[in-house]
């Protein structure tokens, strides 16, 4: 297993946020928002500066973070983003193809294979009927990335349709190609309601093909679960990292931090990321 950040988690300023990791010893950068941009949406010259900036920390892009399926289903229209776009532009389902194909460019530029994907704003339970338009709206992205040598990592997301591992797993199942994995989030799978681990993972781990690593914990007095310093919520971590390690894993776990509690993003994250490495080395002697 390796380790890597979602870069505007620490601060948007990708070199600010490259720096904090340097100290940590992590080179591997997922990349979203960059300064007040999403990086599907630069200019060459602007990629080209992200590319200098990586060099110039030694860094190495693990995967492009992509708004991609962060819309509405055929025939839904109501107004607004049900989650965060991370600065990247608001469009609806006519435009999302031209989302895929600039993401898998802007992947293939940083010499990566994997974009991130989702499956639709929630705006309600998520149904057989809704599942099955979810299949059907995802033949033809999966039959461009198959003809690209892009993997689409699904990502279960609580403000979209699959929220849970299991969710993912079934839906995985359904569409049954190689060009479509899954995104692991333990703390999304626990904001909508299922235990991450062992449930969620023993679900959909045949299809995991990245993680995203953030805390969460839940407390009778308020009304939903609040984002915590990874290693202090109430997510077994360190339940998931043997059963990873058991597994082989030798992906990427992605820090995305979400927590707020201290006084900046980036005091957030350096308490996020001591708690992941922490984590990460205990795993690696109980192994």
């Amino acid at each position: 297993m390796k380790l890597s950040v979602i870069t505007d988690e620490i601060d948007p300023d990708l070199r600010l946020s490259l720096s904090v990791m340097a100290e940590y010893g992590i080179t591997g950068a997922e990349l979203r928002q960059i300064g007040a941009k999403h990086v599907i949406d630069m200019s060459d010259y602007e990629l080209q500066q992200v590319r200098n900036i990586l060099d110039e920390f030694g860094a190495h892009v693990v995967g492009i973070a992509s708004p991609f399926y962060k819309c509405d289903l055929p025939g839904v229209s109501i107004e607004g983003p049900a989650g965060n776009l991370h600065a990247a532009s608001a469009v609806g389902l006519a435009d999302q193809i031209d989302v895929l194909t600039r993401s898998i460019r802007v992947a293939r530029f940083f010499g990566t294979n994997l974009v991130r994907i989702f499956s639709f704003w929630k705006r309600g339970t998520l149904t057989p009927e809704i599942e099955s338009t979810i299949v059907d709206a995802f033949s033809e992205p999966v039959e461009i990335a198959e003809n690209a040598g892009i993997i689409l990592g699904l990502e279960n997301e609580h403000a979209c349709y699959i929220g849970t591992g299991s969710q993912a797993a079934r839906f995985l199942g359904e569409v049954n190609s190689p060009a479509l994995r899954a995104i692991w989030d333990p703390g999304n799978a626990f904001f909508d309601g299922e235990i991450p681990y062992p449930d969620g993972y023993n679900a959909v781990r045949e299809y995991v093909a990245h993680i995203h690593i953030k805390d969460a914990s839940s407390n009778a007095t308020v009304a939903e679960p609040q984002w915590t310093v990874v290693g202090e919520g109430h997510i077994d971590y360190a339940g998931q990292f043997k059963a990873l390690r058991s597994a082989g894993y030798d992906g990427y776990l992605s820090l995305e931090t979400h927590y707020n509690g201290h006084e900046t993003k980036i005091a957030s994250s350096r308490a996020c990321l001591d708690g992941l490495v922490r984590l990460f080395r205990n795993s690696e002697t109980s192994a």
